[in-house]
């Protein structure tokens, strides 16, 4: 009888959410406990990122295009027959470019952008799983000014709040694979073996295409 585990199953498993809540920590462990390939954004290989940062509205528009053109390259390798040899492990979704594009972009930039996305976006097939990692605006705030990485220095509050409002909406939308939206409030899947190891366990026990996963204090 075949197995009915969604974690021993999935070939391409993404862990998405908003700056500070977790998900590369989330992704290299599970990467690492699945023996599988990583896939992980290069935020320090994108030249205009931290001049983004001190002034959005001068380059939001070099920014997103270079983290697009950065993700159409990594995500190339998912439309070969043999990338899936082991399981894969992303950091990201490509449908979440546009996401930042409407949160960051005038609206001129904005549908130069579309135009843009359209023509070059890869059509690669739908992940088996997405691990949804969600928190409040001031839990995300705290983690990226603890987190101490100079470039975020300069993201403001603000910035922070919407983007985590646009996950949100984002998510309630999207259909496209099963997703487990995960709270990560009270959870340390770096420090925490036993947090980890709980999330491990309820994604095996995943049965519908949307679940919950909430750890109450």
């Amino acid at each position: 009888m075949p197995s009915h585990n969604p974690l021993a199953n999935a070939r391409h498993i993404v862990v998405e959410g908003p700056i500070g809540v977790g998900k590369t920590s989330l992704a290299q462990r599970l990467a690492a406990h699945l023996d599988a390939q990583l896939l992980l954004e290069q935020p320090e290989l994108n030249p205009f990122l931290s001049r983004f940062y001190q002034d959005q509205r001068r380059y939001a528009l070099q920014t997103q295009l270079c983290f697009l053109f950065q993700r159409i390259d990594q995500l190339r390798d998912l439309t070969q027959p043999d990338f899936f040899a082991r399981p894969v492990v992303a950091d990201y979704l490509i449908e979440k470019d546009p996401l930042f594009a409407r949160l960051t972009l005038s609206d001129d930039e904005h549908a130069l952008y579309r135009q843009i996305y359209e023509r070059v976006a890869p059509r690669t097939a739908a992940p088996d799983l997405v691990i949804y990692l969600q928190a409040r605006p001031e839990t995300l705030i705290a983690r990226v000014r603890r987190r101490g990485i100079d470039m975020e220095r300069r993201i403001g509050d603000a910035y922070l709040t919407v983007l985590g409002e646009s996950y949100t909406r984002f998510f309630h939308a999207y259909e496209a694979a099963p997703v487990l939206v995960v709270n990560s409030e009270n959870l340390n899947f770096v420090d925490h073996d036993d947090d980890f190891h709980l999330l491990v366990q309820r994604i095996e026990s995943m049965r519908g295409h949307r679940e919950y996963f909430n750890r109450g204090e």
